[in-house]
């Protein structure tokens, strides 16, 4: 019984398109027909009326997005009048009564093509009593908007691209240095006659044994444009052969070399202005907590040779360093860029990252303080064509006569404390069987806390074996527990038994 009164329905449906179709002057897609008749709720005659009038008089108006198409460079006036439209209905149309035996067509669903808006006008031909309101809108139960509206982005989450890019800011004084950015510049950290002989130890080092770091990025092997080495202050203990390994970003590299006699003269330097500074500022929970202090024990150099050398923006690795680190760089040789950009959290949209750019002459100390690897990463940047300054030093070394001789290599030495609860022993493997590498979450959502103090940065060991692997990584990620995994003590263990975790 019902599929028999499913097959009259469609067979009404078709003898009222024919019927439709016949008291047309032209030919009229079936999808304006069924439109029209499902609008006048069957009634033949008043869809053939509403058909014929519909350019001059018509109580409904059809809009495809054919039509839309034709009619969008016309500006956003005609887009907006296109989309709201104000009609009268024909009295007679409004009037006519309908017949309940008439036959009515079967609700359809209209094509996502089509934006069908009909408005009525209560000002009708036959006055505001006696007009009948037709309106059909696709979404009765929302007010219509204007598709600019629609389309505009919220005014408090403007898209990535849309927001203003920031121009870089030149920190040249280590007080506006300090301000801006957790670092702190020192300069003239060595005695001068100091600088100049490590300054021509590590040249003499750097054209004998260091090399170029060579990795697997998207499965092609790259190589650093700058010479790199590792340094262990005290080789005899073998604490650190194995770190010193897998030092540059979790990468295979060759067996480390110790201090010459100039870098552990300089250390002692180094040392004593770190540890002052260290004094002066709040500290993470998450930093080291023991009593030996800041104590640099290993030392990565890289050589920068003229404008073409540099390295891009990234965080040095963690892995050893353990969370929150205190890095001291010294720089020897001729002045270059440093520059640093912070990373933005997900969640921030409102913001966009700043970078700063500070001048690091020779004989200066850049401390990056504790969550500086963290919130920021930091490059040496590429300068081609524009060139650099020579340097000359004042001092010059016993088999060089030549007093005007010129330089323009820039050696950098970063001084690092691997923690003793970050030893090599105590880092996971992953499932190629190669050590892990810690990395902190940058970007992750909520990091807004992390930077108020309510919150910890969170980390993660990762596999790095792809950089050596063909660019093949396992996959293996862990979240770092520092409880769990029994390291410290922490300076929050610190504070926790009454001490103060200020200095």
């Amino acid at each position: 019984m019902a599929s028999d009164r499913r097959s009259e329905s469609d067979e009404d449906t078709e003898v009222l398109l024919v019927m439709l179709q016949s008291l047309l002057d032209e030919q009229m897609p079936e999808e304006a027909l069924l439109e029209a008749l499902w609008s006048a709720d069957g009634d033949v005659d008043l869809a053939a009326h509403a058909l014929r009038d519909k350019r001059a008089s018509s109580t409904r108006t059809i809009v495809t997005a054919q039509k839309a198409k034709t009619k969008r460079k016309r500006g956003g006036t005609m887009l907006e009048n296109w989309l709201v439209l104000h009609e009268p209905v024909p009295s007679a149309l409004a009037k006519k009564p309908r017949s309940s035996s008439k036959t009515t067509a079967p609700t359809r669903r209209r094509s996502r093509e089509e934006a069908v808006i009909i408005v009525d006008n209560e000002e009708s031909l036959a006055g505001p009593s006696s007009s009948k309101m037709l309106t059909m809108t696709r979404t009765p139960e929302k007010p219509k908007m204007s598709l600019l509206d629609v389309l505009r982005a919220p005014p408090n989450s403007p898209p990535a691209s849309m927001m203003p890019k920031l121009a870089p800011m030149t920190l040249v004084t280590p007080t506006v240095i300090a301000k801006h950015t957790p670092t702190t510049l020192h300069t003239s950290i060595l005695p001068p006659d100091l600088a100049c002989r490590l300054y021509f130890t590590l040249l003499d080092e750097a054209e004998a044994s260091w090399q170029r770091s060579k990795w697997f990025l998207v499965e092609r092997l790259v190589e650093s444009p700058h010479l790199t080495s590792f340094y262990i202050r005290d080789k005899e203990s073998n604490e650190w052969n194995e770190s010193a390994k897998y030092w540059y970003n979790g990468l295979e590299a060759p067996a480390a070399m110790s201090f010459p006699s100039e870098l552990e003269e300089a250390c002692s330097y180094v040392e004593k202005v770190v540890n002052e500074e260290l004094e002066k500022r709040k500290r993470f929970g998450a930093e080291w907590g023991g009593d030996t202090g800041w104590k640099a024990n290993v030392a990565a150099a890289n050589r920068y040779k003229g404008a073409k050398e540099g390295v891009g923006f990234h965080s040095d690795g963690l892995t050893y360093l353990g969370p929150y680190p205190t890095i001291a760089s010294l720089s020897l040789g001729t002045e270059r860029i440093f520059r640093l950009r912070e990373t933005i959290p997900m969640d921030e949209k409102t913001r966009t990252a700043q970078t700063f750019n500070i001048p690091l002459p020779h004989n200066s100390l850049l401390i990056m303080h504790a969550a500086c690897q963290e919130h920021f990463k930091h490059s040496i940047p590429i300068l081609p064509g524009s060139g650099i300054d020579v340097f000359r030093p004042p001092f010059l070394r016993d088999d060089v006569t030549d007093r005007a001789r010129a330089y323009n290599e820039r050696i950098n030495v970063t001084f690092r404390f691997y923690r003793p609860d970050f030893g090599p022993e105590s880092i996971p493997r992953c499932r190629c069987n190669v050590p892990t590498v810690l990395r902190a979450n940058q970007k992750g959502r909520g990091r807004t806390a992390v930077d108020s103090g309510a919150a910890e940065m969170r980390y993660f060991w990762v596999c790095y074996a792809g950089a050596q692997n063909e660019g093949k990584s396992c996959g293996f990620v862990k979240v770092l527990d520092m409880k769990a995994e029994g390291r410290g003590p922490l300076l929050s263990d610190v504070l926790a038994s009454g001490k103060s975790v200020e200095g």
